[in-house]
């Protein structure tokens, strides 16, 4: 069942329990019996929204996940909170009364690389682009089924440092990418550029560019590019890939109005033209 978005209720939410009826009920614990482990113990979740119904619902349910959840209603507590207690994820609605939302995201970007998915009423695309501009890792609008809300969370997880899943015994170690004098470290997700300074992307950006040197000199349709970077929660919007690529070439390239590693193909896609060796 969704979420409504702002200045709606909750449809089907129990006020005594704050959880959606005929949804994914919060286990309840016997009187007596040992508290359930938790799944994720180091993966701490920050939620802003100023709906304190919606904070609570979200962080009910995402405990119950075995998550750990901090929840604040205004930037500036979410910020400090950031800067005394880190989350790994921020779960940021940009609707917030006298805040400018996109303001708060920018700053977030500027500290740390927290994973950061926008939750708001806002669906218009020009909202969307805006966010992924300026680094939102997703993007969700309200009303939103919490089963996919806590998919996508997982995979911007999986995309970053927080990835609660260790990798297999015995995988093999995963390369480290050569091209145009840039490293790209994919086990420890870095980029470093000639200088062998590191250069800050979003998880986004990295598995953008990572599909893009695992298939140097291939053209590379969105539809491709979005299964590889987002899998089932990809959803038919371009403009998220067109958004990223751009984000990246003004890393990437000397002039990214003239790319020379990421260059557009006409009614195709995208490839990376600069050659790439690994090891």
């Amino acid at each position: 069942m969704p979420i409504r978005a702002r200045g709606r209720p909750l449809r089907n939410a129990s006020p005594s329990c704050g959880i959606l009826r005929g949804f994914w009920p919060l286990p309840r614990r016997r009187p007596g019996a040992t508290p359930r482990p938790s799944l994720n113990p180091v993966v701490h979740i920050a939620v802003l929204d100023d709906e304190v119904d919606i904070t609570r619902l979200l962080a009910s349910y995402l405990q119950a996940q075995g998550f750990r959840v901090s929840q604040t209603h205004d930037g500036r507590s979410l910020l400090r909170l950031m800067a005394d207690d880190p989350a790994q994820l921020v779960l940021l609605d940009l609707g917030l009364p006298g805040e400018d939302g996109f303001s708060i995201a920018r700053q977030l970007r500027e500290r740390g690389r927290c994973g950061l998915v926008i939750v708001t009423g806002r669906g218009d695309a020009v909202d969307k682009v805006v966010g992924l501009e300026i680094g939102a890792d997703d993007y969700v609008t309200k009303p939103f089924d919490l089963r996919e809300l806590l998919a996508r969370i997982k995979a911007v997880l999986r995309r970053t440092h927080a990835d609660p899943e260790p990798a297999a015994a015995g995988a093999p170690p995963r390369p480290k990418f050569r091209f145009a004098g840039w490293l790209l470290d994919v086990a420890g997700r870095r980029l470093l550029d000639p200088e062998l300074r590191e250069v800050a992307l979003t998880s986004g950006e990295f598995d953008l560019l990572a599909t893009f040197v695992e298939h140097a000199g291939r053209v590379l349709s969105r539809d491709f590019l979005l299964e590889q970077t987002r899998g089932r929660e990809a959803a038919p919007f371009d403009r998220t890939i067109d958004v990223q690529v751009g984000r990246l070439r003004k890393k990437l390239e000397k002039d990214s109005d003239d790319p020379q590693i990421i260059k557009s193909v006409r009614g195709a896609g995208y490839i990376l033209v600069a050659p790439v060796t690994s090891g």
